[in-house]
């Protein structure tokens, strides 16, 4: 049977957080895998590079697309059994793109796994921040959530290692295979936890006028428009500045900085939410200038990339604990907001940023929008 809430607890629930985080890794994963699998993946369906690349594009429109409604329908199901429901349909969908040899099935699955990931990050939020007493729900949520960093920093390397090894079907495959075990440490270790109550569910309006909601949600759309501006045409500006070869290693650093990130919000977000907003986006946006300023010097342009993954690291994290903090009881309406507006601003950075890609503009796009997070931290809490 289900309960609505544990009983209060002085230490983590590490092996369900841990579950928790396995989800989210599986997740991450799916959907950014294909960028290091993209030209042999191309290749043997048949289409070019840049078809080929939509598959990450539609994952992310289907993602903001389908959170909130997705996200509303499934409310008042026990969570643990919708936990399970979507890990077994990463299991089907990344099967199906594994085996099928038809670009359009491949493209079907991939929308479909966008659509479990729109429910899956709302749930995995609330999850972990209900599993914990209010004052411990910060660092809970990083923990669950740290199968994000984990993914960017040695997931897409080790996929893309895989697909050079034995093809980029295998790597589907393995994640397919690799999930099944999952869903058995998911029903050993996570607790059962209640969905909505009937009659509970608030409105759409009613989340949207919460107090600090929505400078929130203007804040996550500037913040990821910035960041997926410039980080998806990173090779380009390294490339015009002489430092191709360089790009790995700047990308490993910006992956490994992220679970830095991840741990140091993790400590400081249940007492100091709003400076947390804050320093993700201005130190990024100092990062930002360090590359346009001094991205001809070899060592600004590794530091500023391992900087950048530091506080891109724990930003998500913020966003969301944040979100739980204002909408309380609508919390999981209120993170399907924030998880549209972020996917969302996915798509639209890497669309406006291949705009502006030439014109020299993209980079101060991009500082100037990652300022606006700065200055909106203020409309979101109070000083802590």
């Amino acid at each position: 049977m289900d309960v609505t809430a544990p009983p209060a607890r002085t230490a983590l629930p590490l092996p369900a957080l841990l579950a928790l985080a396995a989800s989210v890794f599986l997740g991450c994963l799916t959907e950014i895998v294909p960028a290091g699998i993209l030209l042999p993946a191309a290749a043997d369906l048949g289409v070019s590079p840049a078809a080929a690349g939509q598959l990450v594009t539609v994952y992310a429109i289907t993602t903001a697309l389908t959170a909130l409604p997705l996200t509303a329908a499934s409310a008042r199901m026990p969570r643990r059994k919708l936990l399970l429901l979507l890990v077994a349909g990463f299991v089907a969908t990344n099967l199906a793109i594994a085996l099928s040899p038809w670009f359009a099935l491949v493209l079907v699955a991939r929308v479909a796994s966008g659509a479990l990931t729109g429910i899956l990050w709302s749930l995995v939020a609330n999850y972990a921040m209900r599993l914990v007493p209010a004052e411990r729900a910060g660092r809970a949520l990083a923990v669950a959530m740290a199968g994000t960093p984990v993914a960017f920093a040695f997931g897409v390397p080790a996929g893309a290692a895989l697909g050079e090894l034995v093809g980029w079907r295998w790597v589907f495959a393995g994640m397919a295979l690799v999930a099944v075990p999952l869903l058995w440490w998911i029903v050993a270790v996570v607790p059962p936890l209640s969905g909505e109550e009937p009659g509970a569910r608030a409105s759409l309006r009613a989340v949207l006028r919460t107090p600090g909601l929505r400078p929130l949600l203007l804040l996550v759309i500037a913040f990821s428009l910035a960041h997926n501006m410039f980080y998806t045409y990173l090779g380009p500006f390294y490339a015009a500045r002489g430092h191709l070869p360089l790009l790995s290693a700047g990308l490993l650093l910006f992956g490994t900085a992220t679970v830095a990130g991840l741990w140091l919000v993790g400590l400081a977000l249940d007492r100091h939410p709003r400076a947390v907003l804050t320093c993700c986006a201005a130190v990024t946006a100092c990062c930002f200038g360090i590359l346009v300023f001094g991205g001809r010097e070899p060592g600004l342009l590794l530091v500023a990339c391992a900087l950048w993954g530091l506080a891109f690291g724990g930003a998500p994290t913020s966003f969301q604990a944040v979100t739980a903090v204002l909408a309380s009881c609508r919390a999981d309406i209120a993170q399907s907001l924030t998880i549209a507006s972020w996917n969302g601003a996915v798509a639209g950075g890497a669309l406006t940023g291949g705009v502006l890609l030439g014109t020299g503009a993209l980079p101060w796009t991009a500082i100037a929008l990652m300022v606006v997070p700065v200055f909106l931290s203020r409309f979101v809490l109070p000083t802590r």
